[in-house]
């Protein structure tokens, strides 16, 4: 497959034509410790993708962009390593936004990518401890309505995108990744230069002028069942969503949980 544009960006990249699931796949890889920082594998056709909290992930082939990176951190401390999730996030919020001029693309924490209000991406992360973080990113290229796998989903062709082009075009296939690759590189470089510090890099200020949870009332699902009712009013130095609670005294700041925006004040 020729994308020389995603090439260029990518210190390697492998493009499959199937594969069960690229975050596995290069975690595997990774393990070795002879790939280079920033190895990309992607496929549109993902026949095992899993989503956060251990879901299944499943799109119809060719009309969905499973890509997965390496990003080299070493032994960097782990509560700065919270923050890639969200950095990867941000990097499909930017790429989308380019993608689909006119429409409301924003970030839904941790890492979901909204087109106006509707999920159109995913984000899943996974340490190779001693190595570094694989960010797998699952995005809806040309799903139609009927395709999609929920009421809440989107795709970037019912956005306007591609025209009705299908990937069978490596070069609307090439645009989408490298735009995705460009923007992680970019945030990223700047995160890694300042010491993997969120603050300093200008990484938590950009999550959270992209992220529209903030400032939203919120029910959380976290992983041991139970909810959480509140008022999100920041993203923490952790990179944590701080809520406010209403089912609840104080504050509490989440690591994980699904996050529902609730449409009363």
């Amino acid at each position: 497959m020729h994308l020389p544009l995603s090439i260029a960006v990518a210190a390697r990249l492998d493009v499959l034509p199937q594969a069960g699931s690229t975050n596995a796949e290069l975690v595997a890889a990774a393990s070795g410790g002879d790939l280079p920082h920033f190895t990309v594998l992607a496929t549109t056709n993902q026949t095992a993708g899993r989503g956060r909290l251990g879901r299944d992930w499943v799109a119809p082939e060719g009309m969905t962009l499973a890509v997965s990176v390496l990003l080299g951190t070493g032994t960097v401390a782990p509560d700065r390593l919270g923050w890639l999730p969200l950095l990867t996030g941000l990097a499909m919020t930017r790429a989308v936004g380019r993608l689909v001029g006119g429409h409301e693309v924003s970030l839904k924490w941790p890492n979901d990518v909204h087109i106006d209000g509707l999920k159109v991406s995913g984000i899943l992360a996974e340490l190779v401890p001693g190595i570094g973080v694989v960010t797998g990113a699952g995005l809806n290229l040309t799903m139609s309505a009927a395709e999609l796998p929920t009421p809440t989903s989107t795709s970037l062709a019912l956005n306007g995108w591609g025209d009705g082009a299908d990937m069978a075009d490596e070069a609307m296939l090439d645009a989408a990744l490298s735009a995705y690759l460009v923007e992680l590189d970019s945030l990223y470089s700047a995160f890694a230069a300042a010491g993997f510090d969120a603050g300093a890099s200008g990484l938590r200020e950009a999550v959270s002028t992209a992220c529209t949870t903030i400032g939203r009332s919120v029910r959380v699902d976290l992983p041991d069942g139970d909810q959480l009712f509140g008022s999100a009013t920041e993203i923490d130095d952790s990179g944590r969503l701080v809520v406010a609670g209403t089912s609840f005294d104080g504050v509490r700041a989440i690591a994980a949980g699904d996050v529902t925006h609730l449409r009363y004040a």
